[in-house]
Order: structure tokens, then C-alpha cells, then sequence
């Protein structure tokens, strides 16, 4: 990867994840940059397929039904320096019937509808070096379960934070004399607060340009960059102001409502494409703030 993804909502089925594998052998070198979307991040399915993940953020994806990586049908994963971040999903991952292997993981303040990594039904699971840190799920953080399903836990591991449960546990199955779910935990103590190839997965921050003067006046802006430069309105973005996000000033005919017109508005900016949390808007003047809903015409 060059630069950061951003996909758009896709179907919760193998067959629609944004990145789809059935097979051949595949590898990903993120290079520090992120995966962010609305729909499942990664599927890998199918006898011999292997997925090696390298270096990648993935953060604001996914929907609560769907895990933003499944591996099933006996296919593989291998993940190294992981991290994911403000995701809405089902599970981080989960691997039915295949396997996962995770080198330096960590996850923080994500929202699950269930535990955080789970190996189900004779899937497998090694995790080599974790930290887990303020999710919010149903269930226990990491989650073994199922008929011969398996999970093995090394290097150093911490949980701290999260919601509902800090740990670990192994579920048995229910059937009469079938194998259950094992977890094995050979970690030796806790992980530094940060692993060292974090600053590896952090982008240098940009030198801001200098705005230069100009004789002509600027027409109005049309991204959020030249919006800053170029007015007194100051647009902030958790991610930079490069991260996809777009900003657009307004006239009275943008805006499109007759009222809020004729009661004399100051000023307007449009704000769409990727817009995470942590997006600041700050107008110079004083006045009342309105917020209006762009996705359709007229204006709620």
C-alpha cells in the first residue's frame, strides 16, 4: 500500500468483503498506512489459500454482524503489526475451520457485538504478543469455542480497560462426547505500553505549507486545505486534513433552504467523504450553529 484505503459498504458474505480470497497465496504490505470502511475488511476461504498481512491499521470499519476478518474452509492468515481502532463490528476476527496467526496485535477502543478475537469450530488461533485496551463487547476479549476449536497465546499479553470482561476463557462445546475448545496460555507477563514497531505504523507528520500571498482573490475552496489557507474558518481532522475528507464553503444557493436564507445566514462549509470522529469546524464570528443533513434535497 501507498496511502491510506478508504472502501465503501459491501455485503456481509465472503463473497463481498472488500478484499476477497479463494485462491492462491496473496501479501499485503501496508506500510503503515489504513484500511477503513463500512463493510468486512478481509475473507479468506478455501483449501490452500494463505493471506500474509503486514503493517496495516485498520480502524472505522465494519457493521455489528459481520467480523471485520473471517478465515474459514481451512485457508490461513498470517498477521503481523496489527493494529485496529475505532471499529464497529462483530468480532476484529474470526476463523472457522482455518487458521489465524497474529504477531504484535493491538486493539483499542473498539465496539463489538461479541468477544474481540474468536476461534470457532476446529479453527486456530496463535497470538503472539497482544495488547487490549478499552473495547466494549458482549463477551470475554479473546474467546475459544466450539468442537476442537483452539487457542494459543505467547510472548506478552495485556487487558486493560476493556468492557464486560479483561481476559480470556474457553468455551466448551455443548454436543454429547465431542471435543471441546481449547485455550492455551503460555504468555509471560504484560506488554510494553507501546510495542517498538509502532512508530514504524505512525506517519511522519507533514510539513504545513506556507500560504503565499496573492494580487487575485481565491474562488471559494473546495478541500479542506485550501479552505484553512484560504479563509478564516479552521477545519481539524484527527487524521489530517489528507485523509479524504472534503470541505466546501456555501452560498445561500448551496444551501438551499429558503428560511435559513432569508434569516441571514454568516456562514457555511460542506463537509463530506471521510468524516471520523474528531472533525472540528471553528467559524471566526459569533452566531448560532445549525447543522443540516446534505444527503438529500432540500436540506433537514
Amino acid at each position: 500500500m501507498t496511502a491510506d484505503c478508504v472502501f465503501g459498504a459491501e455485503a456481509f458474505n465472503p463473497a463481498n468483503a472488500f478484499l476477497d480470497f479463494s485462491a492462491g497465496s496473496f501479501i499485503i504490505n501496508g506500510n503503515g498506512h489504513s484500511i477503513s470502511g463500512l463493510g468486512q475488511v478481509i475473507a479468506a476461504y478455501g483449501a490452500g489459500v494463505t493471506v500474509n498481512l503486514n503493517n496495516v491499521v485498520i480502524r472505522q470499519s465494519g457493521r455489528a454482524n459481520s467480523p471485520l476478518l473471517i478465515v474459514s474452509s481451512t485457508a490461513s492468515l498470517n498477521a503481523r503489526n496489527i493494529i485496529f481502532t475505532d471499529n464497529n463490528s462483530f468480532s476484529l476476527a474470526t476463523v472457522i475451520l482455518g487458521s489465524i496467526s497474529f504477531e504484535n496485535v493491538q486493539a483499542y477502543d473498539n465496539r463489538l457485538s461479541s468477544a474481540v478475537l474468536i476461534s470457532s469450530t476446529s479453527g486456530s488461533m496463535t497470538i503472539n504478543n497482544g495488547i487490549f485496551l478499552r473495547n466494549a463487547g458482549i463477551a470475554n476479549v479473546l474467546y475459544a469455542e466450539g468442537i476442537e476449536s483452539a487457542m494459543n497465546l505467547q510472548g506478552c499479553m495485556t487487558f486493560t480497560g476493556n468492557v464486560q470482561a479483561d481476559g480470556v476463557t474457553a468455551a466448551a462445546n455443548t454436543g454429547t462426547g465431542a471435543a471441546t475448545a481449547t485455550l492455551t496460555d503460555s504468555s509471560t507477563g504484560a506488554c510494553p505500553s507501546q510495542f517498538s514497531y509502532w512508530r514504524a505504523l505512525t506517519p511522519k507528520p507533514k510539513k504545513k505549507a506556507t500560504p503565499r500571498p496573492s494580487a487575485t482573490a481565491r474562488p471559494l475552496a473546495t478541500t479542506c486545505i485550501d479552505l484553512n489557507q484560504a479563509t478564516g474558518i479552521a477545519v481539524r481532522a484527527t487524521y489530517g486534513l489528507a485523509s479524504g475528507i472534503q470541505c466546501q464553503r456555501l452560498g445561500g444557493g448551496g444551501i438551499g433552504l429558503q428560511s435559513i436564507v432569508d434569516a441571514g445566514f454568516i456562514d457555511a462549509v460542506d463537509v463530506w467523504g471521510y468524516v471520523e470522529q474528531g472533525v472540528e469546524v471553528c467559524f471566526p464570528q459569533l452566531g448560532e450553529l445549525l447543522f443540516l443533513d446534505a444527503s438529500a434535497m432540500p436540506r433537514a
